[in-house]
C-alpha cells in the first residue's frame, strides 16, 4: 500500500516540477514533454539543409552528412542554452532557460544565392566568419540593450509570429510547393490533429494535457500511414548508424559572402532576443534579464560557429518551441534536455532521423499552427506592457507600415540603394530596424510613459 502511495506522490511531484525551471522529473514524465519539442521543430530544423543541399548540387550521401550534423549541433547548442558555460562573475554562454535551438530559415535565401554561385564551401565559410558579429552583440549587449526596449522587442515578436503563421498555414495545407497543396486530404488530416490538440488542451489533465502536441502528432502520423501519405522510402534507404564528423567540406572565405551573412546574424541575434523574451514572458511572466539575453545570443553565435564547422547551417532559437512553452507553461530544463538528447542521438542514427522527418507536413501543420499564434500573442502582450500612448502608437504605426509593409512588396523598394533594399527585404529585419530608429527619433517625454517603460523593463 505504501509503495502505491509513494508512486502516486512521485507522480504528483513530477507534474508539479515540470512548471519549475530546475529539478529532475522522472523520465516517464520528461521524455514525452521533451519529445514534443523535438517533433515540433524537426522538419523545420532539416528543411533549410535539404534546400541548400539541393541548390549546391550535393549528392545524397553528402546531404545525409549535413542532416546528421544539423541534428547533432541543434541538440548540443540546446544543452548549452539549458546549462550555460560560465566564465567570470556575470558572463555565461547560454541563457539558463528552456530554449530549443535549430537551423535558421533566415539564412536560406542568401545561402541559396551564394551556394548556387560558389558552392557549399563558400556558404559554410561565410557562415563561420559572419557569426562573429553575433559574438560582439552578445558581449556588448549591456551597452546596446537600450536600443531594444519592450516596444521594439514586442514589435519584432509580432512580426516573427505573423511570419511563422504564414509558415504554419503552408504546413497545414500540405507544404508550400507540394502537388496536393490545399487538398481535402491534407486539410482533413491537419484539422484532425488540430482537434486532438485543442480538445486535450481544453479538457485533458496532467501529462495528457501537457503532451497534447505529441499525442496529436502521433495520432496524425498513424492516420496518415493508413491514408498512404507517409513516404517510407527515406526510412528504408537510411543507414542504421553514422558518426557526424566536422570539416567534411572544404571551407572557402569570400568577403561578399561573409558580409552578407554578418548582416543576417544581426537579424538572428534580434530574433533570439525576441524569442528569449517570449519564453520568459510566457513561462515566468517577466522579461528576460540582461544576463539571460546576452547568454542566449552568445550561445546562438557559438552554435552557429559549431554548425559551420560541422557542415551545417547557422542555429537560432526556435520560435515554435517558445510557442510550446507559452501553450503548456512547461519550463523545466530537464524535460527539454531529454529532447536535446534525442536530437543528438538522432544525429548518430540516420534511420531514426528519417522516421521523424517522414512526418507529413499536414500532420505537423495541424499540431503547430496554434503554437505559432502564441508567439504573436506574446508580442502583443509585451507591447501592452509598454502601453498604447500616442507616442507608442506612432512608433508602432511607422514600424509596421515600413517594416512589414515594405517587406511584403519587394518591387516597391527594388530601385533603392542596396543597403536600404536589404533592410526592407526581410520583414523581421525591417521591423526591428525601423522600430529602433522610430524609438530614437521620438523619445519619451511624458513622465507617465517613462515610468511605464521602466516598469516594463523591470518585468
Amino acid at each position: 500500500m505504501s509503495n502505491v502511495q509513494d508512486k502516486k506522490t512521485k507522480k504528483q511531484k513530477d507534474r508539479a516540477m515540470v512548471y519549475q525551471l530546475d529539478g529532475r522529473p522522472g523520465l516517464s514524465t520528461a521524455v514525452p514533454l521533451g519529445l514534443q519539442h523535438v517533433l515540433a521543430m524537426f522538419t523545420s530544423n532539416l528543411a533549410p539543409i535539404l534546400i541548400i543541399a539541393g541548390v549546391c548540387g550535393l549528392s545524397g550521401a553528402d546531404t545525409v552528412i549535413m542532416v546528421q550534423c544539423a541534428m547533432f549541433v541543434s541538440g548540443l547548442t540546446t544543452f548549452i542554452q539549458l546549462y550555460p558555460i560560465k566564465f567570470g562573475k556575470n558572463r555565461q554562454v547560454g541563457a539558463n532557460l528552456p530554449i530549443v535551438m535549430g537551423t535558421s530559415f533566415a539564412f536560406v535565401p542568401t545561402a541559396s544565392a551564394i551556394g548556387a554561385a560558389g558552392g557549399i564551401g563558400v556558404v559554410l565559410g561565410g557562415c563561420l566568419a559572419g557569426s562573429f558579429i553575433e559574438v560582439i552583440m552578445g558581449f556588448f549587449y549591456k551597452y546596446i540593450k537600450r536600443f531594444f526596449p519592450p516596444l521594439v522587442v514586442g514589435c519584432t515578436l509580432v512580426t516573427i509570429g505573423v511570419n511563422l503563421l504564414d509558415v504554419g498555414v503552408d504546413y497545414f495545407a500540405g507544404g508550400a510547393g507540394s502537388v496536393d497543396y490545399g487538398s481535402i486530404k491534407n486539410l482533413s488530416v491537419a484539422f484532425f490533429v488540430l482537434a486532438i490538440v485543442v480538445l486535450l488542451q481544453r479538457f485533458g489533465k496532467g501529462l495528457a494535457k501537457n503532451s497534447a502536441i505529441l499525442i496529436g502528432l502521433i495520432a496524425g502520423y498513424i492516420l496518415a500511414l493508413f491514408l498512404g501519405m507517409v513516404d517510407t522510402s527515406a526510412i528504408k534507404d537510411a543507414a542504421w548508424f553514422g558518426i557526424p564528423l566536422p570539416m567534411q567540406f572544404k571551407l572557402e572565405f569570400q568577403l561578399p559572402a561573409i558580409l552578407s551573412f554578418a548582416a543576417l546574424f544581426v537579424t538572428s541575434g534580434l530574433e533570439t532576443i525576441g524569442n528569449t523574451s517570449g519564453i520568459t514572458i510566457a513561462g515566468f511572466d517577466r522579461e528576460a534579464t540582461e544576463k539571460e539575453t546576452s547568454g542566449a545570443i552568445l550561445a546562438d553565435a557559438l552554435g552557429s560557429t559549431t554548425a559551420a564547422l560541422f557542415n551545417s547551417l547557422p542555429n537560432t532559437a526556435f520560435g515554435q518551441n517558445a510557442g510550446i512553452v507559452a501553450m503548456t507553461k512547461v519550463v523545466n530544463k530537464w524535460c527539454i534536455a531529454t529532447g536535446a538528447f534525442i536530437l543528438m542521438i538522432s544525429g548518430f542514427f540516420p534511420k531514426l532521423g528519417a522516421i521523424f522527418s517522414a512526418i507529413p507536413n499536414a500532420v505537423l501543420g495541424g499540431a503547430i499552427i496554434t503554437v505559432f499564434g502564441m508567439i504573436l500573442i506574446n508580442g502583443i502582450k509585451m507591447i501592452g506592457k509598454a502601453g498604447f500612448s500616442e507616442r507608442n502608437i506612432l512608433v508602432m504605426g511607422l514600424t509596421f507600415a515600413f517594416g512589414m509593409g515594405m517587406a511584403s512588396h519587394p518591387d516597391a523598394v527594388a530601385q533603392l540603394p542596396s543597403a536600404l533594399r536589404f533592410v526592407f527585404s526581410d520583414a523581421v529585419t525591417g521591423t526591428c530596424i525601423v522600430a529602433i530608429i522610430a524609438n530614437l527619433l521620438f523619445p519619451m517625454r511624458d513622465t507617465a510613459d517613462i515610468e511605464k517603460a521602466k516598469e516594463a523593463m523591470r518585468g
